[in-house]
């Protein structure tokens, strides 16, 4: 509580700096999931087929001796946040690593896998963008957010080319000013874009051959195409509103009298 003076009593403090710590050093639990899938971890206790010990561990990873006990300090922090389990056998009561159903989802070579997301939600220019948020909030300036979020998709083409392919139409739903639109319609010349925002976004914009702006609303309707793209429009959305978005998608896609598809580039 604070006194009448507004100041505050020194144990309240020291309690506030060592949550300010604890804030500043939150950036080491993605770098840690980070680490541990960069050296294939998830992968190593799954094979190893029962929890794995230290030694164990260090010896499969073909690290020095000399990094063993950073790689005990790195492993027990990404057990303090749940992403492994620390278990002890009775036989040697030696601490061994286990896997929890979070670093499950970190396992290569199944259709659960998200290794993926993980390393694309640390590339260093997404994670770098960051580091310009108060020059970014302060000016009109989109430039930070722009590259960002041309990375992001630049990203998702070289790593999931295959889902765009075979698409004759695609609707970008809330593709605002069409900087997602030109880097696919780059990558498929061939494509027929749609780009669905709200009419005062897209008034005045020009297409081209290929590329096409639309206002409109797509809580009520969406422009019928082979795909729709979703690309950070969910997460601004109750659960409600979401699925009348994506029941307006299915409309959009199913008219076109084969199977269609809704890709999702988002975040929970």
């Amino acid at each position: 509580m604070a006194s009448k003076n507004g100041l505050y009593k020194a144990s309240e403090l020291f309690q506030a700096q060592a949550h300010l710590y604890k804030v500043m050093y939150s950036f080491l639990n993605p770098m840690s999931v980070k680490w541990a899938i960069d050296l294939k971890i998830p992968d190593i206790i799954h094979n190893h087929a029962q929890p794995i010990t230290l030694s164990e561990l260090v010896s499969a990873l073909k690290v020095p001796q000399s990094k063993q006990t950073c790689v005990q300090r790195l492993m027990r922090l990404l057990a303090h946040i749940d992403l492994f389990a620390i278990v002890k056998i009775d036989k040697d009561n030696k601490e061994r690593y286990a896997l929890t159903p979070t670093s499950q989802l970190l396992v290569s070579d199944t259709d659960h896998c998200l290794s993926s997301m993980v390393r694309f939600l640390n590339t260093p220019i997404l994670v770098d963008s960051y580091n310009h948020l108060a020059k970014w909030t302060s000016g009109e300036d989109l430039t930070v957010a722009m590259e960002s979020d041309s990375h992001v998709v630049r990203l998702a083409l070289r790593e999931c080319r295959s889902v765009f392919e075979g698409i004759g139409s695609l609707v970008d739903v809330g593709g605002g000013t069409g900087n997602t639109a030109k880097i696919i319609c780059e990558a498929f010349p061939e494509l027929k874009y749609i780009v669905l925002d709200l009419p005062q976004v897209v008034s005045g914009l020009e297409g081209s051959n290929n590329l096409s702006f639309v206002g409109g609303n797509m809580f009520k309707s969406i422009p019928q195409g082979d795909a729709v793209l979703l690309k950070w429009v969910l997460h601004n959305w109750s659960d409600d509103d979401c699925i009348k978005i994506l029941k307006n998608c299915k409309a959009a896609i199913s008219g076109k009298g084969k199977g269609g598809k809704v890709i999702i580039i988002d975040i929970s």
